[in-house]
């Protein structure tokens, strides 16, 4: 449809692209998922035969390394398509507009089956993925109800939910996401590296106690005008970047993050250290 590099890059992504698409990455849930998610392909992988907890994460990290290089290839070539499609079409705030009229242009109605039969089966194998790890996380924390019975709630939940459509859905979901999603970065860092702190509870609570405030401040400064337009709210805001560094870039729970990391990887290491001199000055009180 045309050439991609001769497209002008839309307002956001002007400055700081980066971080507005890494943010723009919240509304796919795919971390908040992957915390989910990722019991159910630990577990898979242990029911393949590998048990030992070494060989089952060097499957999962395999697999995943794929996985994500796949899906990184597909979403640069949509990227390109995408792209070109600007020379004959607006840029459009959905995906699935912008889908349609670029099948449209290259196959027709042949291209709308071929289009529905795609989103089907890849939605679909999500969302059994997705209502299953919820049901298996749920009925490990809450096992007095049946993992069936999780289930079924689950797919009920999502099916209702659904049809509010994808707008409202995201327009509903936004400040919770801006809430959540600084602590499942923090979480699975914090898991990755868990093996240098012996998965010390304290760090844990360190880093996600100092994450609280700015996810509470994206989370109020991401509600509708009538609550971040309000006067709590732009107090809040200002607060927010007159203080937290990055908040411009949104990316303002890093550096309370990391302060959280110094201070829990300090006490990590310095407790023993004080364990020993306690212990050595009751021993000379003893004697």
């Amino acid at each position: 449809m045309g050439s991609a590099s001769h497209q002008a890059a839309t307002a956001a992504y002007q400055h700081a692209g980066f971080f507005n698409g890494f943010l723009q990455g919240y509304n796919t849930m795919d971390a908040l998922a992957g915390l989910a998610f990722g019991v159910t392909v630990v577990t898979a992988v242990r029911q393949l035969g590998k048990t030992r907890p070494s060989s089952n994460a060097k499957v999962t990290a395999k697999a995943g390394v794929f996985a994500t290089s796949m899906i990184g290839f597909i979403y640069v070539v949509l990227i390109w398509l995408g792209a070109t499609t600007l020379a004959n079409y607006k840029v459009s705030a959905d995906g699935g507009v912008a889908f349609n009229q670029l099948v449209t242009y290259y196959l027709g109605g042949i291209g709308h089956a071929l289009l529905a039969t795609l989103i089907t089966v890849t939605c679909l194998t999500t969302a059994v993925g997705l209502v299953a790890a919820f049901a298996q996380d749920f009925h490990k924390h809450f096992p007095k109800v049946s993992y069936h019975t999780w289930l079924a709630l689950t797919c009920f939940a999502s099916f209702f939910t659904a049809n509010f459509g994808l707008d409202q859905i995201i327009l509903w979901s936004t400040p919770m996401l801006m809430f959540l999603y600084p602590f499942a970065m923090v979480l699975i860092l914090l898991s990755v590296f868990s093996p240098f702190f012996n998965r010390d509870p304290l760090v844990y609570a360190l880093v996600v106690g100092f994450t609280t405030v700015p996810a509470l401040l994206d989370m109020v400064a991401a509600f509708p005008p009538v609550v971040s337009q309000s006067a709590f709210g732009q107090a809040l805001g200002a607060f927010q970047h007159n203080v937290l560094p990055f908040a411009n870039l949104g990316m303002d729970w890093v550096a309370p993050a990391v302060v959280g990391v110094v201070l829990g990887l300090g006490l990590h290491f310095l407790r023993p250290a004080f364990a020993r001199s306690g212990q050595t000055t009751s021993e000379h009180v003893s004697k």
